[in-house]
């Protein structure tokens, strides 16, 4: 496997982010070696929260919520997925797959030793680390999750919908950036799977895939996305929104294109159309979380197009889920750690100290 790794001077002077490093080196499957980087603060021996981020974002996601955490005794461990932040990048698109982060963050916990764990995860976050509680759950106490879900392809999509995926797939057009927002944003209608598609396929297709621009209009509040997006650049311009230190910051894992290929494939990694070879381990993951009664708490915004429906399926089918105290957070957009940390900080210390024995 080819690895790339971001030069530490990349990260230098990233705003509000002054939180040491901390490495582990794990072995995948063909032999190599996968450094995997996380954040690690507050008493050692304080309650451990592990925060796993979602696309695009990595660790720097959490810097507003780690000093509200710690300040009430929780530790807080963050690591980077592969191809992300301050992780190694596997340059090869076929190096990602869902289960291959699966299989790497397990082998980061396993190495880690962590247990007695609190996890929170956002996004691909809580799809990945979802399928780290399914399959180390004596490591996990509790669980909070916000918009994010353990999506399955849906088994009754219509059939034009599917030909309709098939043909924007095929199509030699790129959808442009005010399209995959507009997709995106109309994700609570009809057509979600040739929606989806579009995110999918502006994400494969664009080389220089502008992580930095996207955070700064998905974390823009009060208006929505295709139009915050149509607005940023036609207000400020391309060059001003890029000198953003929120622009910056995400952008600073990828000195070029080619340390991109994470955040380009694994869009197209969710489960979307029916026969995706996830499907089976999804099935178990379910299987163990509709027996799972340890307490489960679902944290997510009102207004998050994406992951609108997934709280009321953990709500139903996860024993530990009932009669928690969940909470809608409000405005707190997609990326609910950027627009909402004190909300969200507050519904996690809270539920911790409810629920330690």
């Amino acid at each position: 496997m080819n690895i790339l790794r971001t030069p530490d001077a990349c990260f230098a002077n990233l705003d509000g982010f002054p939180f040491a490093p901390h490495y582990t080196t794990i072995r995948t499957a063909d032999g190599s070696d996968l450094r995997i980087h996380h954040v690690d603060e507050g008493p050692r021996d304080g309650p451990i929260v592990l925060c796993i981020h979602g696309e695009p974002a990595w660790s720097y996601l959490y810097r507003k919520m780690i000093p509200l955490l710690t300040a009430v005794g929780l530790r807080v461990i963050a690591p980077d997925l592969p191809g992300f932040g301050k992780s190694d990048k596997p340059a090869a698109r076929e190096d990602y797959t869902y289960q291959g982060q699966v299989d790497w963050m397990n082998a980061w916990l396993i190495a880690n030793d962590l247990k007695g764990l609190t996890f929170f995860g956002q996004d691909w976050g809580g799809a990945i680390g979802l399928r780290m509680v399914a399959d180390h759950p004596d490591r996990f106490d509790r669980v909070v999750v916000s918009n994010t879900g353990l999506l399955l392809p849906p088994e009754d999509a219509p059939e034009e919908e599917l030909r309709a995926v098939e043909a924007l797939k095929a199509s030699p057009r790129t959808p442009t950036l005010i399209e995959m927002g507009r997709a995106l944003q109309g994700m609570t209608g009809g057509s979600k799977l040739v929606k989806f598609a579009t995110w999918q396929k502006f994400a494969w297709e664009t080389e220089d895939f502008p992580v930095g621009v996207l955070m700064y209009f998905g974390t823009s509040r009060g208006s929505r996305l295709s139009s915050a997006i149509a607005m940023g650049l036609r207000k400020l311009g391309m060059g001003k929104i890029a000198r953003s230190p929120l622009v910056k910051a995400y952008e600073a894992p990828y000195p070029d294109a080619r340390y991109k290929m994470g955040v380009r494939a694994m869009p197209s990694r969710v489960p979307l159309l029916p026969g995706d070879p996830s499907t089976e381990a999804q099935h178990k993951a379910w299987a163990v979380f509709e027996q799972f009664e340890k307490p489960f708490l679902c944290a997510f915004s009102d207004d998050d197009p994406i992951t609108a429906t997934q709280a009321a399926e953990f709500k139903k089918r996860v024993p530990g889920a009932k009669g928690q105290p969940h909470t809608t957070i409000s405005n707190g957009g997609h990326f609910v750690q950027e627009n909402a940390p004190e909300e969200l900080s507050k519904a996690i210390i809270e539920f911790v100290r409810a629920t330690r024995a």
